[in-house]
Order: structure tokens, then C-alpha cells, then sequence
């Protein structure tokens, strides 16, 4: 009999074997179902994470000890790393790191500006170090259009998302562009319904998706059928706007020294005064504005009067060139160091409104005087800023060209700024 006959029936005898014991539920070998199997493992976190607020009135040192810190030295540190603890604002949040086991604090972050963050991390032997990290913060060209129903602010708020630019940076925006183009736009009047504009803006996004504005690069206001251009160019000292033909759009006097208002009172030979109640001369134009809002000096010039005078109220007089002064009345603050035989420059912020003296309501009375004899502001044209030398003309030609080409292209495009 071969080795292969024997085998066979030896098989047949194991499988029959192995059927019954399986029928009675015994089994000769271990079973996957009894091997004893470990519980799971639960990974739990080794620290919890706590968000605290810095209170209005509160110090940073307070703050710290409430949450457990101790042998932090703030100042010591503080000086360490360039930063001021008293200069940090209410409303920062700070990220304090505790061990679970000990709760005992070993990290504490916080951001006081929009530049870095600040890492205080517990050493094992119980000291403190800090370091700082940079915030890394990319530019950008964004598109922004807006229609006009009111006014720019209004404007900006209707055509920018939050996730665009926010409210507070939409604001700067709005400030520049009027800023920008204050010696050919009277944002007080020319503005009307249906009128447009486009800018071309830089802003910034760091890497934790923050977003900031950076400056306008040009822009096209489209007022009452006609078209201004502003095309940005770096100068000296910056950088300087210009028309499509390189013509400075900067003048010896801004069209107005108050952002964002309507007129409540214009230039008359004959008002009949709100408070008073009889008729005389408004030698001057009322800006209507909120309270607290900024006044710049109209241009160049040294202050010859700056406090009450009168019905004026609090009042900032300017003397400036060719025998030409503005006036500022009914100014709820005059800014420091604003006093006679000073000087300021054209834009500098000289004053807040307010409605001290003979007044109603917040305003600025705004008055523009020729050798002593008041002219209507709004009837003020300065001189053609000066244009740019021949030899920069080519550059800012082809500079023109790129911003217009970001002016109709699509919402986001590469800087042209670097």
C-alpha cells in the first residue's frame, strides 16, 4: 500500500474527529473567540488651554496671578522683548496652559500687537523665559468698487465683505481715499447718487488669515460725468499721487479741512443767525460732522490764534502764505502743542469738532481770508500741483499702465508694489 492510501483515511479520520468535538462545543486548540483582549487605551490631553481677558482698569501682573502664575517676572521680561505691559489695551485675550495632573500654569501667550506674539513658557526648575514670534503677513491687490448713495463710507460698507477688509479697516480706507483726492473731489458736495468709483488697494493677510489695509494704489472717481484719476508713485518721502499725466494732485489747500459731512450753513452776506436771530454776515462755511471729529489744517502755516475767542469758541487761527488765513471755530479740543507761532503742515491734525461758543449743534466753522477779506472756501481753486520731472515720466508711464490694468482686472492680483 502506498504512503499516499495510508494518508487519506488518516485526513478523513482528523476532520471527522474535529466535526463532533465541534458539534459538542469543545475544541482540542485555543480559540480566537477566548483569547482575552486588553481594554482600549483612552488617551486623555495633558494640559487644558484657558482664554482670559485683561479687564479695563487691570494689569497684566493682576491678571497673571489670577490664574496661578507666580516667579513670572513681567517686567523683567518685558524688557527683554521690547515691549511696554502698560500699553497694553482692555479686551486682549491671553492663553494660559495648565498641566492637567497639577494644573500647575506652564504657558502664557498672548498677542500685543499685530506684529508678533509674545510665549512665556515655565522652565522645569520653575523660572520663566519669553520669546517672541513674528507674524508673518503677506500682501496682496484687491479691486474694490463702490457705488455711491450717501456718502464713501456708506459706499465701502455696501461693496466690502467683512472677510475683505472689516469695518475698522474699511474706515482707513475711506480716510485715505478721501484723503487722496481732497484737492479735487469737495467730498462736502460734489458727491451725488449713481456716482461711482474703483480703487486699486493693497492689503495685508497674515498667517492666521487677519486682514489689514495697506494703502491705495490708485484710483477712478467718477463724479457728476466726470473722471479723476490718482495714481500712486514713490517719492522722497514716500509716496505721492499724481494725475494720468504725472501733474502732482496734492495743492496749496485741501478743499476741505473736515472728513465726511454735509454743509449746514454756507457763505452768505446776510444769514440770519440760530442763535442771535437777527441777519448778518457768514463769513465762512459750516461743516456739520460728529463731535470729536478731526480737523486738519487746511495747508502749510503758522497758528497766530488757538483758543476761545468769542462766538468763535475754541478757535484755531493759520497764517500761511501770500496773505492767506483759515480759521476753525467751535472746537471741542485743541490738540497739544497747538499754540501761536507754531507750525503745521498741510493735513496735520490741528483740533477736534465741537460746538463751543455760538452754536447749535457739533460743526466747524471754516473760514478762508484773503488780505484780511473772507472768500467763499468752495470757490477756492489752488494752483496745478507741480509735475513730475521728464526723467521719472517714462517710469510712471509704465507704473500708469499697470495700475489701470488692475483697475479693470479681476479682485485679486499680484502686488506691483515690490
Amino acid at each position: 500500500m502506498s504512503r499516499r492510501t495510508l494518508l487519506f483515511p488518516i485526513a478523513v479520520a482528523i476532520l471527522g474527529g474535529a466535526a463532533i468535538l465541534g458539534v459538542r462545543g469543545q475544541w482540542p486548540w485555543t480559540r480566537l473567540s477566548d483569547v482575552p483582549v486588553a481594554a482600549a487605551i483612552r488617551v486623555t490631553s495633558p494640559f487644558r488651554i484657558v482664554q482670559d481677558t485683561l479687564q479695563r482698569g487691570e494689569t497684566v501682573s493682576e491678571l497673571l496671578q489670577r490664574q496661578g502664575i507666580v516667579g513670572l517676572n513681567i517686567s523683567a521680561l518685558a524688557n527683554a522683548l521690547h515691549f511696554d505691559p502698560r500699553k497694553i489695551k482692555a479686551g486682549l485675550v491671553f492663553a494660559v496652559r495648565h498641566e492637567a495632573t497639577s494644573d500647575i500654569p506652564t504657558h502664557v501667550e498672548f498677542q500685543p500687537n499685530d506684529d508678533q506674539r509674545l510665549r512665556f513658557i515655565r522652565t522645569s526648575s520653575g523660572d520663566w523665559r519669553g520669546e517672541a514670534v513674528p507674524i508673518q503677513w503677506t500682501t496682496d491687490t484687491i479691486r474694490v468698487v463702490g457705488d455711491i448713495e450717501s456718502n464713501l463710507y456708506d459706499a465701502l460698507d455696501r461693496g466690502v465683505a467683512d472677510q475683505t477688509l472689516d469695518k475698522s479697516e474699511r474706515t482707513k480706507l475711506a480716510v485715505q481715499l478721501a484723503a487722496v483726492n481732497d484737492y479735487t473731489i469737495d467730498f462736502s458736495r460734489d458727491l451725488q447718487p449713481h456716482d461711482h468709483f474703483v480703487a486699486a488697494v493693497e492689503r495685508q493677510v497674515s498667517e492666521d488669515g487677519d486682514v489689514r489695509f495697506k494703502g491705495v494704489l490708485a484710483d477712478q472717481f467718477y463724479v457728476g460725468g466726470k473722471v479723476y484719476e490718482a495714481f500712486s508713485y514713490p517719492s522722497g518721502d514716500g509716496t505721492a499721487f499724481y494725475d494720468a499725466n504725472g501733474a502732482a494732485l496734492k495743492r496749496a489747500f485741501l478743499m476741505s479741512p473736515v472728513e465726511f459731512r454735509y454743509i449746514s450753513s454756507g457763505f452768505s452776506l446776510a444769514r440770519l443767525h440760530p442763535i442771535l436771530g437777527i441777519f448778518r454776515k457768514h463769513e465762512g462755511v459750516d461743516f456739520a460732522a460728529a463731535a470729536g471729529s478731526p480737523v486738519r489744517a487746511a495747508g502749510d502755516g503758522v497758528i497766530s490764534v488757538a483758543g476761545p475767542s468769542g462766538g468763535y469758541g475754541n478757535m484755531i487761527e493759520i497764517h500761511h502764505r501770500n496773505g492767506i488765513v483759515t480759521r476753525y471755530g467751535h472746537l471741542s479740543h485743541i490738540e497739544l502743542g497747538m499754540r501761536p507761532g507754531v507750525h503745521v503742515s498741510q493735513g496735520e491734525v490741528i483740533g477736534l469738532v465741537g460746538m463751543t461758543g455760538l452754536a447749535t449743534a457739533p460743526h466747524l466753522h471754516y473760514e478762508f481770508r484773503v488780505d484780511g477779506i473772507a472768500r467763499d472756501p468752495r470757490t477756492i481753486r489752488s494752483e496745478a500741483g507741480a509735475p513730475l520731472p521728464p526723467a521719472q515720466l517714462a517710469e510712471f508711464q509704465h507704473r500708469r499702465t499697470l495700475l489701470l490694468d488692475l483697475l479693470d482686472t479681476a479682485p485679486v492680483s499680484p502686488s506691483i508694489s515690490e
